[in-house]
């Protein structure tokens, strides 16, 4: 099964971590810990695609995968 790519990164300026979702524009979350960023865009994810749907807006099926050298 396909799912969404979430980047994970730290960020000085926030002190903490940001993940987020390519495919679902402004999808994103923060946390004290990568695992709780992880945690927080599941949530954000699930309610993203529950307005999208709720709106009849289109939702993007999951294509974004980042290039690994």
């Amino acid at each position: 099964m396909k799912d969404y790519h979430i980047n994970i990164f730290y960020s000085e300026e926030d002190g903490g971590y940001i993940a987020d979702i390519p495919d679902l524009r402004h999808c994103s979350a923060f946390g004290a810990t990568a695992q709780e960023a992880l945690e927080e865009v599941e949530i954000a994810k699930a309610a993203w695609l529950e307005a999208a749907k709720a709106e009849n807006k289109p939702v993007p099926l999951p294509t974004y995968r980042p290039v690994i050298y």
